[in-house]
C-alpha cells in the first residue's frame, strides 16, 4: 500500500465551503468503500459459524467495523433520496444542481485520484449525481450526524440565495399542510374575536339605550341670522320624538325635526354671542324599544365682530371690521362710499364717481371684487340685502331725469353672484316709483311703499305677484323669525302687520308711555323705539333711545340733549346688544356732500341691552347690524 508521500501534489488553490465539503464527503465515500471491501475479504477468510473463534475480541471488532460501514452506506442513501427530492422540485432549481453536478463531478475525480494514490480499489461513482446544496422541504437534521448537520447548514446558505424566476423566492419557505391549518386557525380566531366584540357592543347599547355619536352646528352663522340649526345624530334609530322632550337652556324659540337616528332642533331667531348653549332631549327610546335616555350637546357661540363705516371729508372713506371693544381694521377704502351692507361671507358696497354710482360685491375682507350690472348709468341708494334669498336690492335713479324721460327711485333686486340682470319692481305692469321698502329678513320677499302711499309686498323667490295691503305711511320695520311688520298708517296709528294673511293690531304702548316714537326698530323679545321730549310749545328738548319688552315694560338706554340728535338705532340680531349712531353739536357739525348726506361728526354707541351700560363708542356709523342706512 502506498503512503501519503506518494499521492499526487493538489495545486493549494482557494476552495469554498461547498467544495472542501464535497471533497470531504468523496474522501468518506471512498473511505467507506474501501472499509467495505475489506470487511468482505475478511469474512471469506472468517470460519462458518458452526467452527469455534479463536479470537472473541478480534470479531468485536470486526462487527463494530461492519456497523459503522452499515451506517455510513445508509447516510450515502439518505443523501441520495435527498437528492431525488431535489431533482423532483422542478426548474426552479435546475441551474443551482447544474453547476453543483459539474464542481462534484471534479472533486470526485480528485477523489479517485487520491484513492488511486492510496492502492486502495477503484470507487465507482454513481450515474447521478449526489446534490448537497439542498434539503427536501420539511427535513429536520438529525442532531450527533455531522453529515447530516453539515448539509443542513447548505441547504440554509442556498436558501438565501435568489431562485429562478420561473419558482417561488427563495425567501419564501414552502407553506406546509400544518403552516395552513395554523393560519386558518389564525383567521377565525380573530373573527370570532371580532364577532364577540360586535355583539357585546350591541349588547351593551341595548341596555344603554340610545346615544349621541355625532352633532352639527354652525356657531358662527347662529349669531347672524334665524334659522340655523343643531343636529343631533343618535347611534340607532330612534322613536317618534315630540318637541315637549326638548329643551335649549339658555331659553330661546325653536323647532324640532326628528327622523330616524336625526334630532335637529332650528332656532327661529338669532343666538347671543359669547353664550355657552346646551341641548337636551329627554327619554328618548330605540325604534325597537328598550331603556331610555337624555340626548345632551352643547356649544359656545362666538364673539360678535360688526362693521361700520366711517366717511373722511379730507381723505378716503373706510369700512372697518371690528370687535365690541373697538379693535378693528379697515377692509376697504374709496374716495366717496355712500353706503355698503354685510352678509355671513360678503360686503355689497355703493360707491360714487364722476359718471355715476358703481356697486360692488366683494369679500368681508375686502378682497375678490367684482361689479355688478347696474340698470342705467345712474345713482344708487337704500342698499338692503337677503342672504337668505341670495339677493341684493337698492333704489336706482337715472343720472339724466326729466319730467318725462328717465326712472326715479324705482326699486331694483338682483342676485349677488350677478348672474342674472336688474330686475325692477313692477306695480300693474309699470315700474314703481318707491318711497321707503324693506327686505322680510330671512326671506327674499320685498315690503315697499310708492309714492302713492300703497303698501305692498312681493317674493322674489316664487311668481305669485304683488300682493296688495292698503296704505300706509312709513315702514318702521320687520320682526325676525315672525314676518311681522310694524307699519304706520296714513292716519298715524302704528300696527303690527302679519304679512302672511294681512291681519294686524296696534302696537301696544309701553309702559310708562313716552309718547309717540319717530322711529321703531323690532329685535327678538321687544322693540328699541327712538322718541322725541318736546316742550309746551312743542320745540324739541331732548332725544332718547327707550327699550320696551314685549311685554311692555320700557327702559331708556340712551337719551341726549336737544343740541345732539340721534340718528338711527339698532339692535344686534338676537337683541343682545343696540347700537344707536349720534350725531354730536348738531349745530357746529356740517353735513357731507354725498348722495346720502349725513353731518361729518358721527358717534356710534353699543349698549348692552340686559344691564344697560355703554361698551365703547365708535367713530363711524351705519352698523352692519342695521337692515338700512340712517334716515335723517
Amino acid at each position: 500500500m502506498s503512503t501519503d508521500d506518494d499521492r499526487p501534489e493538489v495545486p493549494a488553490v482557494p476552495q469554498t465551503r461547498a467544495e472542501m465539503r464535497a471533497a470531504r464527503e468523496a474522501a468518506e465515500a471512498a473511505e467507506a468503500e474501501r472499509i467495505d471491501r475489506a470487511l468482505a475479504t475478511h469474512h471469506e477468510s472468517e470460519p462458518s459459524i458452526d467452527e469455534p473463534r479463536a479470537d472473541a475480541g478480534e470479531t468485536s471488532a470486526h462487527e463494530a467495523a461492519a456497523r459503522e460501514a452499515a451506517a455510513r452506506e445508509a447516510a450515502a442513501r439518505e443523501a441520495a433520496a435527498r437528492e431525488a427530492a431535489v431533482r423532483e422540485a422542478g426548474d426552479r432549481e435546475v441551474a443551482e444542481q447544474e453547476a453543483a453536478a459539474r464542481k462534484m463531478a471534479a472533486f470526485e475525480a480528485a477523489a479517485r485520484e487520491d484513492a488511486e494514490a492510496t492502492a486502495l480499489p477503484s470507487v465507482p461513482v454513481p450515474t447521478a449525481p449526489v446534490f448537497i446544496g439542498a434539503t427536501p422541504a420539511g427535513s429536520v437534521p438529525v442532531a450527533g450526524e455531522p453529515e447530516l448537520e453539515a448539509e443542513a447548514e447548505a441547504a440554509r446558505e442556498e436558501a438565501s440565495a435568489p431562485t429562478d424566476s420561473r419558482g417561488p423566492s427563495a425567501e419564501e419557505p414552502a407553506r406546509t399542510p400544518a403552516t395552513s391549518r395554523g393560519f386558518l386557525l389564525t383567521i377565525g380566531a380573530v373573527l370570532g374575536v371580532l364577532v364577540l366584540v360586535g355583539t357585546g357592543f350591541g349588547i351593551v347599547s341595548l341596555l344603554q339605550g340610545p346615544r349621541v355619536s355625532e352633532v352639527q352646528v354652525d356657531a358662527a352663522q347662529a349669531i347672524e341670522s334665524s334659522g340655523s340649526r343643531v343636529i343631533l345624530t343618535a347611534n340607532q334609530a330612534l322613536a317618534p320624538i315630540d318637541p315637549e322632550q326638548v329643551t335649549v337652556e339658555p331659553a330661546v324659540p325653536f323647532t324640532v325635526d326628528a327622523s330616524g337616528r336625526g334630532v335637529g332642533v332650528r332656532f327661529t331667531v338669532p343666538l347671543d354671542d359669547s353664550t355657552k348653549y346646551t341641548v337636551r332631549v329627554a327619554d328618548v327610546t330605540g325604534a325597537g324599544g328598550g331603556p331610555s335616555t337624555t340626548l345632551t350637546t352643547s356649544f359656545e357661540t362666538p364673539a360678535s365682530h360688526i362693521f361700520i363705516l366711517r366717511r373722511d371729508v379730507d381723505g378716503k372713506d373706510k369700512i372697518f371690521l371690528t370687535d365690541l371693544k373697538g379693535d378693528g381694521v379697515a377692509v376697504y377704502e374709496h374716495d366717496k362710499i355712500n353706503d355698503f351692507r354685510a352678509t355671513s361671507n360678503q360686503l355689497v358696497v355703493a360707491v360714487e364717481e364722476d359718471e355715476g354710482s358703481r356697486l360692488l360685491v366683494m369679500d368681508r375682507d375686502g378682497k375678490n371684487q367684482r361689479e355688478l350690472k347696474l340698470p342705467g348709468d345712474g345713482y344708487v341708494g337704500a342698499i338692503q340685502v337677503s342672504e337668505r334669498g341670495g339677493l341684493v336690492g337698492y333704489s336706482y335713479s337715472d343720472r339724466e331725469l326729466s319730467d318725462d324721460e328717465g326712472r326715479a327711485s324705482v326699486l331694483v333686486t338682483q342676485s349677488l353672484n350677478g348672474k342674472d340682470d336688474p330686475q325692477i319692481i313692477e306695480v300693474a305692469g309699470k315700474e314703481a316709483s318707491v318711497f321707503v321698502w324693506q327686505f322680510v329678513p330671512d326671506s327674499a320677499a320685498v315690503l315697499f311703499i310708492d309714492f302713492d302711499g300703497a303698501l305692498s309686498l312681493v317674493d322674489r323667490s316664487t311668481d305669485a305677484g304683488v300682493q296688495s295691503l292698503g296704505l300706509a305711511a312709513t315702514i318702521q320695520g320687520i320682526s325676525r323669525g315672525t314676518y311681522t311688520a310694524i307699519v304706520e298708517r296714513l292716519d298715524a296709528t302704528v300696527v303690527e302687520l302679519n304679512l302672511a294673511d294681512g291681519s294686524e293690531q296696534p302696537l301696544a304702548a309701553s309702559d310708562p308711555d313716552y309718547g309717540t316714537a319717530s322711529s321703531i326698530t323690532p329685535y327678538p323679545g321687544g322693540t328699541l323705539r327712538h322718541v322725541v321730549s318736546r316742550d309746551d310749545a312743542g320745540l324739541p328738548v331732548g332725544q332718547a333711545v327707550i327699550r320696551v319688552d314685549d311685554d311692555g315694560k320700557a327702559t331708556p338706554l340712551v337719551e341726549v340733549s336737544s343740541a345732539d340728535s340721534i340718528l338711527q338705532a339698532c339692535a344686534s340680531p338676537s337683541g343682545q346688544y343696540a347700537a344707536v349712531a349720534i350725531a354730536p353739536e348738531l349745530a357746529s357739525n356740517p353735513y357731507d356732500g354725498m348722495l346720502l348726506p349725513l353731518p361729518e361728526k358721527v358717534e356710534t354707541h353699543l349698549i348692552d341691552m340686559e344691564s344697560g351700560k355703554e361698551m365703547v363708542a365708535l367713530t363711524g356709523f351705519d352698523v352692519s347690524w342695521c337692515q338700512t342706512a340712517p334716515r335723517f
